[in-house]
């Protein structure tokens, strides 16, 4: 790969120098060391009232316990580019461990200004699961009840917040059973996902994880333990969910399920025009016909269909070893059918005859059966081979958006065809999904379909190439500029942002209904203080000159 040029250069040098001015006026913090294009906190000198809260959670009769030394790892997660310390790191044993240790916090008031994170499997992209000299909370510590599959009429799973999905998998299996709406990737734990969304190509079908959840038990940032529903506490339940930790931990979720299939029908075929692709798409999901579709955009590789021999067989092997996929941008179907043994012939018929009314081209069509468990956990393979290679633990700049139906081409047309042209350092999926239970705290496009656009790139470290990371994160800020410029309407998912009239614009019209729940449920802001809504102590001065302006307005 060539040099960068000059101008590269100093663009990026200028985007780092703005990064880390935004990064130090929003934390304050005593000590800030820059390490392979990482950004640590380390609070070597922690202030009195910080130092005397911390020491009195050691007064706290717990079932777990805390740690205070040897908690680097609590500063790390899967994007790899913040490193924020907390002051300790709570292993709970049960959820009064939790509760008891924010109520704790919570009856401090103002005269601590500690913060409390759950951290799952640490699969956070920018922070959001750091606090910093402040506690995080190792939820896969978290002891309770097993795993308790209830079958029936509507059958569900009662699972831990701390708990992988991977883990509710094999123990649903057992009794015929599964969760409808996965992610891609299954080592994650429940609390995070739905703390998101969890989107995954069966959510056109069965909307995000969010969508399947029948009760949650939470702790509020009050330190109290609420459980709610759709019929109880309906307020914190629908806040929670795809709240980003706002409102309330979740300790334990119970899961919808419907009978799950033994093996699966997986599908890829290419397309060389984006509209051919993208109609397809959305004719399928309309359908309703099959049960997983989701897609990719893959820019110059070389040798593709001969990678994908290793998990698929062409349906034409001749023409498909003579199909070139260099200097070109092609659009990958991949799409999925569930069935069993017994159903083989007739999902055979099925699929033949869905896959007659698409466009892609005939010599790229590749088909697998695999089992249902390996489809599902398909990820998880790849990243055995990236950790193998030292490829796994490194930055991971993600960028994930939702795109309103009617602006799709609008913005292929743009991304696809002058910011990204010569490669995308990781895997751009692409596909449609429909409008979901906006009662959730989740932001979507207005349109009823949208698309979501996730950019997985992945940073080489001390890279000031096109593959290091803040040639990645300028190319970022390109695509978000365009979609702002161009008023495209969309929205990020796993959001990211510095201030608070981001977050603002973000919500939208919800930002009143996300303020009023953060005021009943978190008053003093000691949640998830890693996402940078709000912040500690300030929500009350928020909320007050908010009085005053209503309060003038109607005087």
């Amino acid at each position: 790969m060539g040099s960068p040029s000059s101008a590269s250069i100093r663009q990026n040098n200028l985007l780092f120098l703005i990064f880390i001015m935004i990064f130090f006026f929003y934390y304050i913090p005593d000590k800030i060391s820059l390490c392979s294009n990482q950004f640590s906190v380390n609070p070597s000198v922690i202030p009195y009232k910080i130092s005397s809260s911390i020491s009195s959670l050691e007064t706290l009769r717990l079932d777990g316990y805390f740690s205070f030394d040897d908690i680097d790892y609590a500063a790390k997660d899967f994007g790899n580019m913040y490193h924020v310390l907390p002051s300790a790191v709570l292993h709970p044993k049960s959820v009064s461990d939790i509760s008891n240790t924010i109520k704790h916090i919570f009856k401090m008031g103002s005269t601590s200004q500690l913060t409390v994170a759950a951290r799952g499997h640490s699969h956070s992209l920018q922070g959001q699961a750091q606090a910093h000299q402040g506690i995080v909370i190792n939820m896969e510590s978290l002891q309770g009840p097993k795993l308790q599959v209830h079958t029936g009429e509507l059958p569900y799973v009662d699972a831990s917040g701390g708990e992988l999905w991977i883990n509710i998998l094999h123990e649903t299996l057992k009794y015929g059973l599964a969760p409808k709406s996965w992610t891609d990737y299954l080592h994650l734990t429940v609390g995070g996902t739905l703390s998101n969304a969890g989107i995954s190509g069966q959510a056109f079908k069965h909307g995000p994880q969010i969508n399947n959840i029948y009760q949650l038990e939470v702790v509020t940032g009050k330190g109290e333990v609420v459980t709610c529903s759709e019929k109880q506490n309906v307020e914190l339940f629908y806040g929670v969910l795809g709240g980003l930790g706002q409102f309330g931990i979740i300790t334990r979720a119970r899961i919808s399920l419907e009978p799950a299939p033994k093996k699966v029908k997986w599908i890829r075929a290419l397309y060389d025009e984006f509209s051919k692709f993208s109609n397809d798409q959305e004719h399928l999901i309309s359908k309703n016909s099959f049960d997983y579709i989701e897609g990719l955009v893959i820019i110059n590789r070389t040798g593709l269909l001969n990678n994908w021999r290793s998990s698929f067989n062409p349906k034409e092997p001749l023409q498909a070893s003579q199909f070139i996929s260099e200097g070109k941008i092609l659009y990958c179907l991949e799409i999925a059918k569930y069935f069993n043994p017994n159903e083989s012939d007739v999902m055979s018929q099925e699929t033949e005859s869905l896959l007659s009314e698409l466009s892609y081209i005939p010599s790229t069509l590749f088909l697998s059966e695999v089992s249902y468990v390996e489809f599902l956990d398909r990820v998880h393979q790849s990243e055995i081979k990236l950790r193998a290679k030292g490829l796994w633990e490194i930055p991971h700049p993600w960028l994930n958006l939702l795109i309103p139906k009617n602006k799709i081409f609008e913005f292929a047309q743009e991304v696809f065809g002058n910011i990204l042209t010569d490669n995308s350092n990781g895997p751009i999926l692409i596909y449609p999904v429909n409008k979901w239970d906006n009662r959730t705290s989740l932001v979507t496009p207005e349109e009823d379909t949208f698309y979501l656009v996730a950019f997985l790139s992945s940073a080489m470290p001390s890279s000031t190439g096109r593959d290091g990371l803040f040639h990645i994160l300028a190319q970022n800020k390109r695509i978000l500029g365009f979609c702002s410029s161009a008023s495209l309407g969309a929205k990020q998912y796993l959001p990211h942002y510095s201030t608070q009239e981001e977050w603002q614009a973000h919500f939208g019209p919800k930002w009143e209904v996300v303020v009023a729940r953060k005021s009943t449920y978190d008053p003093m802001a000691i949640l998830a203080p890693g996402q940078r809504i709000f912040r500690r102590n300030n929500l009350h001065m928020m909320l007050a000159s908010r009085s005053r302006l209503i309060s003038g307005k109607e005087s």
